[in-house]
């Protein structure tokens, strides 16, 4: 695939808010992969995410004290992961799980989850496999251990192309407020 981005603006990403039934809430965002009403940003054309059948969804999760909620259930034979990176106490249909742990969910069934007695943050990150052989080692990713090899003999001969900015740490003037700069040259600002 040609290479892409898509921006992600934080007032953008839509959120899902649900109250159970002592009030307590859950916000969910959802960065990819609806959720009740909330209909992320569309993937960029090309991605694995952009086809309905991959099923991937990328959710920041926040509970309040005592919040109950359920996930609810994926493709049968999506790949589920949630992760618990910031709270006191958590339960996962009916499991306690340990703070910066994650648990692998059953994709095809609705999921309870139980907060302890503090704010609590989860990643859920959800897919169906692609069907490709993947090769990994450090922050490459590629279909072949010679694409790998390949990969780093490229960074180390040029950081892929070069690094154009004269110092190692480039940064845009305080003033010039956030923006992507595309490959055609245009500007898109945050709104």
């Amino acid at each position: 695939a040609e290479p892409h981005f898509t921006m992600f603006w934080s007032n953008k990403v839509p959120v899902h808010f649900e109250r159970d039934a002592s009030g307590k809430s859950t916000t969910v965002t959802a960065i990819a992969g609806r959720i009740g009403d909330a209909i992320p940003i569309p993937p960029p054309a090309e991605s694995w995410a952009a086809r309905p059948e991959s099923d991937v969804a990328i959710w920041t999760i926040r509970m309040e004290p005592n919040a109950r909620w359920t996930i609810p259930a994926a493709h049968a034979d999506s790949n589920r992961r949630l992760y618990f990176f910031s709270g006191a106490s958590l339960a996962v249909a009916d499991r306690d799980v340990p703070l910066t742990h994650y648990v692998e969910l059953r994709p095809d069934a609705d999921v309870d989850i139980v907060n302890g007695d503090g704010v609590s943050e989860l990643l859920l990150l959800q897919g169906r496999p692609i069907g490709e052989p993947i090769a990994q080692r450090g922050p490459f990713v590629m279909n072949t251990e010679e694409e790998i090899r390949q990969a780093f003999i490229d960074y180390k001969q040029t950081q892929f192309g070069g690094w154009p900015w004269p110092s190692s740490y480039p940064v845009h003037p305080r003033d010039e407020g956030r923006f992507a700069r595309h490959a055609d040259g245009t500007i898109e600002r945050a709104k």
